[in-house]
């Protein structure tokens, strides 16, 4: 804690950020902008249905609002201080602030991968085992299922928060990045912290390529047990239920290996900042939409509500 105290009063962190003042930057900004806030509109509204419509009180369900949960807090994390900076100039971050943003990120991100890992799981019990799945996916299961991805993110995230903000930092402070990333602050400090990459290189081996194998493994059941279905409408329904989850795995798994899994003298820091928006900006957007626009039970809840408050009036 003392350590924290002495370097908080010290210089606050710069932020390079992504995004200049010149015209395309500002279009850029302003797509992105727009992305943020249909992520958050998206993600609320998914909760919200989940959450009033008994007909989508299952277990699919209930972890698709845990996601969305978690998409939303990951969007909110990093764009709101990234407009702020770009919007008024000013590009510094406090030391503790820094902290708290390392410390929900890595919470997010680890907790979001291992449920998407265990949701595929669920899918194939759903699709695989259909008479035995409310017995496999019992409330306690799906209440553990949640509480071990959040648990597992949670202390990831205040052990990396905890070690990377008591390492000392040089006097020049500019994190390469549009917020504070941890790879990315590790350049900045006057210690060698090859040894904690390493760490960091091994966590995220283990919280990426384990629910990814999870996810092979479930999902080559289910193609299994697809393609000896007799009936050509069941195999449409299991296939498009499938698509939806294997898209949002695409999406978020592609991005994190693409950053996390590479050697250190490959990475390259503007190719890192512009993939890290797909996992913490496109992602987040993209996830209500897949699980919405191409899911009837959600549709018909929000058609639903619709009706109510037109009715209302």
């Amino acid at each position: 804690m003392q350590v924290w105290l002495n370097q908080s009063s010290t210089n606050d962190f710069v932020l390079l950020g992504i995004f200049s003042h010149h015209p395309t930057d500002l279009v850029l900004f302003s797509v992105v902008m727009i992305v943020f806030t249909v992520a958050l509109c998206g993600n609320v509204l998914l909760v919200f249905l989940i959450y009033i419509d008994s007909r989508l009180h299952t277990p699919m369900y209930f972890f698709l609002s845990q996601l969305s949960l978690m998409d939303l807090m990951l969007v909110c994390t990093n764009v709101p201080k990234m407009a702020v900076n770009f919007l008024s100039g000013r590009t510094s971050i406090s030391f503790v602030g820094c902290g708290i943003q390392i410390g929900l990120f890595v919470c997010l991100v680890g907790s979001e991968g291992l449920l998407l890992g265990l949701m595929a799981y669920d899918r194939y019990v759903a699709i695989s085992h259909p008479l035995h799945y409310p017995f496999l996916m019992n409330q306690k299961v799906c209440f553990w299922i949640v509480g071990s991805s959040w648990a597992f993110g949670i202390l990831d995230g205040l052990i990396q928060m905890v070690v990377v903000m008591n390492f000392p930092y040089c006097d020049l402070r500019e994190v390469d990045h549009f917020f504070c990333e941890i790879l990315s602050l590790l350049k900045l400090a006057c210690v060698d912290t090859s040894l904690f990459e390493t760490v960091i290189f091994a966590c995220c081996v283990f919280m990426l390529l384990f629910p990814f194998s999870i996810i092979v493994a479930s999902y080559g059941r289910i193609l299994g047990t697809v393609l000896r279905m007799r009936s050509a409408q069941a195999q449409k329904k299991a296939l498009t239920t499938c698509s939806s989850h294997l898209t949002a795995v695409s999406f978020f798994y592609g991005a994190a290996m693409f950053i996390y899994l590479r050697p250190r003298r490959y990475r390259i820091p503007s190719q890192d900042k512009v993939v890290s928006v797909f996992y913490t900006v496109l992602t987040p957007m993209l996830n209500p939409l897949i699980y919405s626009l191409r899911n009837r039970e959600v549709m018909g809840a929000l058609r639903k509500g619709l009706n109510h408050c037109f009715l209302s009036k």
